[in-house]
């Protein structure tokens, strides 16, 4: 079952039961999906912050950008628990000769490496949601103010556990171009990120 199909209750128990998956890039990825959400609901209202023709063409707009992150952010929730799952399947493979060993140290660096591309993607499109964030911010209903200022919480949770989980399996990968990559474009989605949710907040002021 896919995490998006499941009830609260059911999602919940998953992440605390004692199996490996979910995990943190799970909840990482829901977090943000969460968020997003949030953000749609808001663009929905019928009055915006000033209500102008300007204003709900532009919260349209930002809806129309969100809504297709929500679905990519559920995915990758379920995406996350595969990828851990296809790392730990590395690592039981047989190590009983220097063929088997050889093939087994390609698949963990192969599965690695998709355990990273993962929540990089979970990054991305947090980074992405903070556009329509920040219109959302500024344009939508004074009375949803506390709703935005949770989806921006929100983002920037996502994308700090989806950071962490980029580089704790960094750290285990060989390939020094695909390390060098990955930990340049997390720094700089992360510093992305702190600096749009700084200037969607001030917008809520």
């Amino acid at each position: 079952m896919k995490f998006a199909d499941m009830t609260v209750a059911q999602l919940l128990d998953a992440l605390a039961s004692p199996a490996p998956t979910p995990g943190g890039g799970t909840a990482s990825a829901i977090a943000g999906a969460m968020a997003v959400a949030l953000l749609e609901m808001v663009t929905g209202l019928a009055k915006g912050n000033t209500n102008s023709e300007a204003e709900q063409a532009a919260l349209a707009g930002a809806r129309q950008a969100l809504a297709p992150l929500r679905v990519t952010l559920a995915a990758l929730a379920d995406a996350d628990a595969q990828s851990f799952d296809e790392v730990m399947q590395a690592y039981r493979l047989p190590k009983a000769t220097e063929s088997d060993k050889s093939a087994r140290s390609a698949a963990i660096q192969l599965a690695l490496q998709g355990a990273t591309t993962v929540p990089l993607q979970t990054l991305r499109a947090c980074a992405e949601a903070m556009g329509p964030a920040e219109t959302v911010a500024a344009g939508g209903n004074r009375s949803a103010v506390s709703d935005v200022g949770v989806a921006i919480g929100l983002l920037e949770a996502a994308a700090a556990g989806a950071e962490a989980n980029v580089r704790i399996n960094l750290a285990s990968v060989r390939d020094l171009k695909f390390t060098a990559d990955a930990a340049d474009e997390t720094g700089r989605l992360i510093s992305d990120i702190t600096r749009q949710a700084a200037v969607a907040r001030a917008r809520l002021a």
